[in-house]
């Protein structure tokens, strides 16, 4: 029988939890705080499920120092809702603010508001999409199909750099972001903070997107949530599925500004949507809907909360005062320690990003150049190591060593001494 403690899984998503909370889980499941029905089975609106949701939210308000101007929303959405919410729920509030500045000018003329507005949205409407990997096409893809590819800027597409892979982000200065006037600018700019599939990260936040002008700016970090610190004021929008790093399948997190949350700001109607051909979000995306229920407007798997509260809250006990910077060295010095061993054997392995963006939490690279018999035979050799879960991406082959936070110091030294072992014996 193979024992957890025997195995280091190196998984993409679904991804590792720590033993601790799988164990507390386990008793839980079955009697939750002695009620004599288990965790699954009391009611999303009860008031356990709201000390659940209230404790979730704290721990990760705590770990990522997120300001009182934002709200915290869980939703069913997996990061992949989450691409067409940020254009349902952005694109209404920036229609919006063009209808009443139309209305300023020509007063209650509803016709000429409604062909004004028209205009100004064929001509002007447009989404900026930083596409530096496999999710964040897939975000700019769905965007062009909620609201029309023309609407779509795509002011960056890393495959062009890099003969037809995501292997780099190419320098800002390359990048055309629709320009921000004092009457306008993109509704939202979108970038995946970290990419899974290609292992490449934004090593910061980019220069271009700040300043008091700045666009809404969208960030999938479901991949690298709570691994490092994160200036949360330069976001309007911060989501993500939390299988990876936070918890188990079935929710998404979203950390989302006040202000562009009724009433300090007014979304356009869905009548009005619709009279401009664009597209109206499901009620169970509406961040309006969503905040103003505590994340209770449907049935929110409470147990799916449970969970990510207490690896957050595991978090909170293991580092303290250092919050999410304890995590963040940590997550350094395993992917250090990792990538220093693969660049040791260039003739063995060849990491896949370029080393500026190579991301900490997905390591990419390939075996041999990607010899197909070879690669086999590292995964072969790894799992009687007990280093699972090691198979690229079915994109993009290879090999993948998702370094999330459930993945202990001790796994990635394991790791760097199979890949020792390997390339000598090679």
């Amino acid at each position: 029988m193979v024992n957890r403690s025997d195995v280091h899984y190196w998984g993409a998503g679904p991804a590792p939890l720590p033993t601790a909370v799988l164990e507390k889980a386990s008793q839980v499941l079955l009697n939750y705080k002695d009620k004599g029905i288990g965790l699954c089975e009391i009611s999303h609106r009860s008031p356990d499920a709201n000390e659940i949701l209230a404790h979730a939210k704290q721990t990760l308000t705590y770990l990522l120092e997120i300001p009182d101007d934002y709200e915290i929303l869980f939703l069913q959405s997996g990061g992949s809702g989450e691409f067409s919410a940020t254009v349902y729920n952005l694109v209404a509030i920036w229609v919006e603010k063009k209808r009443a500045k139309i209305a300023e000018e020509v007063g209650d003329d509803k016709g000429e508001v409604l062909r004004r507005l028209r205009t100004v949205v064929d001509e002007e409407l447009k989404l900026d999409y930083l596409v530096t990997g496999s999710w964040s096409l897939k975000a700019s893809q769905e965007a062009a199909r909620l609201v029309g590819a023309k609407h779509v800027n795509v002011a960056v597409d890393a495959r062009k750099a890099g003969d037809g892979k995501f292997v780099d982000i190419p320098s800002e200065d390359k990048w055309t972001l629709t320009p921000r006037t004092s009457g306008g600018g993109p509704a939202l700019v979108y970038f995946c903070d970290n990419e899974t599939v290609d292992g490449v990260e934004f090593p910061a936040f980019p220069h271009s997107l700040e300043g008091d002008d700045a666009p809404l700016v969208c960030a999938d970090m479901s991949s690298n949530f709570i691994s490092r610190k994160v200036d949360v004021r330069k976001y309007a929008v911060i989501f993500g599925g939390a299988q990876k790093n936070i918890g188990n399948t079935g929710i998404a997190i979203v950390i989302i500004r006040k202000s562009l949350l009724p009433p300090a700001v007014t979304y356009a109607s869905a009548d009005l949507l619709r009279e401009l051909n664009l597209p109206v979000g499901p009620i169970v995306l509406d961040y309006p809907t969503i905040a103003k229920n505590n994340s209770l407007y449907n049935t929110l798997p409470i147990f799916d909360v449970w969970i990510a509260g207490q690896v957050m809250a595991g978090l909170v006990n293991t580092y303290g005062a250092k919050r999410i910077g304890g995590q963040e060295d940590i997550s350094n010095e395993k992917a250090r320690i990792i990538y220093e061993t693969l660049d040791k054997y260039p003739n063995v392995y060849r990491v896949v990003p370029g080393n500026a963006v190579r991301s900490r939490m997905n390591i990419c690279f390939r075996v041999h150049g990607g010899d197909a018999d070879k690669e086999k035979a590292f995964l072969a050799g790894a799992e009687k190591k007990g280093l699972l879960g090691l198979k690229g991406h079915r994109s993009v082959g290879g090999i993948r060593a998702s370094n999330y936070n459930a993945v202990s110091l001790e796994g990635a030294k394991t790791l760097v001494s199979y890949l020792e072992d390997y390339a000598n014996s090679a």
